[in-house]
């Protein structure tokens, strides 16, 4: 880590409105008007297009987006800047899942042209550094811009994207932009494990919390601080009407799934802690109306949801559940386990609760196993929770190791940080 950086990201991160626009650090951090919290909510992109897109003048512009990157109203901010003579917009990159959403996990649309507005359509999906480059390179853009809304867990993918898409900007010598929008799950603290740098993959590619706290803004800032092999030349515009404490309810803005296993925001919620079960033989519930709600596997039964509920962990009761998933794991077959009921959202620890359900299955189900591949040492960025729980720890004890490495990420976050 480099920390001799902060100091000028942070000071610009505070600057006016006019040495936003007028000077060129690394960092510019498009500023908002003081609000008080009564006012709507306004997303990065609604800063941008009420500027008359102040920022993009005279740019050949791409954007990085997926259907997420909507107007309140549901209009694709693609379809939006295309139809504005104030905006230049010649090209839009994909990631996972594709631009307009049409493939699923782990699939991406590839290179075509944009039906509706006729644009060229670039894939980045497994694309990183001079490839990915060579990509922006190709397009004849001169300025990228990244919306997309994220669900606030480090394995999301969408913000290594972002780190990805931020690292070939810089190589290609083009402008990076992000417009923010709120973490659904609120900003108020990081929980859980940091990664460990031999652990990366594209579930993880720099020592980040597993439920990291931060919006896209942020993470873009705290990445051109920390671990860039330089920085790129990076803007941020800024949401208005956001706290940190709020849920995604508070918005007021439609809930689009980012991928498809991200229905609601309620997925959102838990999603840090039960993703945990793709490194496992249970299913985590794919293939069901309630992906990371419901979690289960043949053999369970309700001593799961017993055993659970008597850790009284804080802010959430487990159910007694039984589904029959239509694909992935254990399609098609009924299943017994649980169903998470979060009734206290401020007292809830995704990461927690998602240690404390690997604790019980594996006590209550002789049939528990982790994937072969130990996939879940790369959801979790170590190997020590999976150590620990096959040693027999507890939920406090799992979760008390990894406390001063979250401290340590926790002093680094907070100068990167643009809500109060």
């Amino acid at each position: 880590m480099r920390p001799s950086r902060r100091a000028l990201l942070t000071a610009t991160a505070t600057a006016t409105a006019t040495a936003a626009f007028a000077a060129t650090p690394t960092t510019r951090t498009t500023p908002t008007t003081t609000t008080s919290h009564t006012d709507p909510l306004r997303t990065g992109f609604e800063q941008l297009q009420a500027s008359g897109y102040t920022t993009l003048h005279g740019r050949r512009v791409g954007v990085v987006t997926n259907p997420t990157g909507v107007t309140r109203d549901v209009r694709h901010i693609v379809d939006v800047m295309h139809a504005d003579p104030h905006v230049e917009l010649t090209a839009v990159f994909g990631p996972e899942h594709g631009f307009r959403g049409t493939a699923q996990a782990g699939g991406s649309e590839g290179r075509y042209d944009d039906p509706a507005t006729g644009l060229p359509v670039y894939d980045t999906y497994l694309k990183s550094g001079k490839p990915l480059a060579d990509v922006f390179t190709a397009s004849g853009v001169d300025t990228v811009v990244f919306d997309i809304q994220d669900v606030g867990a480090r394995f999301y993918t969408y913000i290594w994207t972002l780190y990805d898409c931020m690292e070939a900007a810089r190589l290609a010598g083009k402008r990076f932009v992000v417009l923010d929008r709120p973490n659904p799950v609120t900003g108020r603290a990081a929980q859980g494990p940091v990664l460990h740098k031999e652990f990366a993959t594209f579930v993880g590619r720099q020592p980040i919390a597993q439920a990291h706290g931060m919006t896209v803004a942020e993470l873009a800032r705290l990445f051109n601080g920390e671990f860039l092999a330089a920085p790129v030349d990076l803007t941020t515009v800024l949401m208005s009407g956001w706290k940190r404490s709020d849920f995604y309810d508070a918005s007021g803005l439609p809930w689009v799934p980012p991928s498809p296993n991200m229905p609601t925001a309620d997925t959102a919620l838990v999603y840090s802690g039960t993703c945990l079960f793709e490194g496992t033989n249970l299913s985590e519930g794919r293939g069901t109306t309630r992906p990371f709600e419901l979690l289960g596997a043949e053999g369970i039964d309700g001593r799961w949801a017993l055993e659970a509920n008597r850790l009284k962990v804080p802010g959430v009761r487990f159910r007694e559940a039984y589904f029959a998933p239509t694909f992935s794991k254990f399609q098609g077959k009924t299943i017994g386990g649980v169903q998470i009921h979060v009734h206290d959202r401020a007292a809830y620890d995704p990461v927690r609760t998602g240690i404390a359900l690997l604790v019980t299955a594996k006590k209550v189900w002789s049939g528990f196993a982790w994937r072969s591949d130990h996939w879940i040492d790369k959801l979790t960025g170590s190997a020590e929770v999976r150590t620990m729980i096959d040693a027999g720890a507890t939920t406090d004890e799992v979760v008390a190791a990894w406390q001063d490495e979250l401290k340590a990420f926790q002093k680094i976050r907070k100068e990167y940080l643009l809500y109060g």
